[in-house]
């Protein structure tokens, strides 16, 4: 079986950046299992992965776009420590989710705290990386009806959808 659209993929990867810094990695724990062709995943590695079958071990180099976008400089902004009402101790490094105006939820990054002025980001954590994956895949099976309805790969012990 080869990986397609509305097919449950598993693999197994190790993400490094330009560095050959370890980013991320699976090895000693459960593959991750996705549902191709849903956008679960990075759109180039999902690019990538297309057509592959189980055992196939592969190497993929994303640039930034391609992986989890450039990074974009509109979504670094200073605000206000009052805005983030009923936390004590604001620092670098602290994440929070907010909601958009148009009701889409957000996740914004403290990259540093000055007084009362307090600078956060919206992007990715690995936006602006070019990154590495190298990936074995494990698994390949047909999604069920309710993965496909879903839009999304279903665990063994989750919950799914209101």
């Amino acid at each position: 079986m080869q990986i397609n659209d509305h097919k449950v993929v598993s693999f197994h990867y190790t993400l490094t950046n330009d560095e050959g810094e370890l980013v991320d990695t699976t090895a000693g724990g459960e593959p991750l299992p996705y549902l191709h062709g849903e956008k679960e995943i990075v759109a180039g590695l999902e690019q990538a992965l297309e057509g592959k079958s189980v055992g196939d071990k592969l190497k993929i180099t994303l640039a930034a776009a391609d992986a989890y976008g450039d990074l974009d400089p509109a979504l670094i902004e200073v605000v206000s420590a009052e805005m983030f009402e009923g936390v004590e101790t604001l620092e670098a490094g602290m994440e929070f989710e907010t909601e958009l105006d148009n009701g889409d939820d957000e996740f914004v990054r403290i990259i540093s705290v000055d007084g009362d002025n307090v600078t956060i980001d919206g992007n990715h954590p690995l936006a602006g990386q070019n990154l590495t994956f190298d990936v074995e895949i494990t698994d390949i099976r047909d999604a069920t009806e309710e993965e496909l309805e879903h839009g999304h790969v279903n665990g063994d012990n989750e919950e799914c959808c209101s």
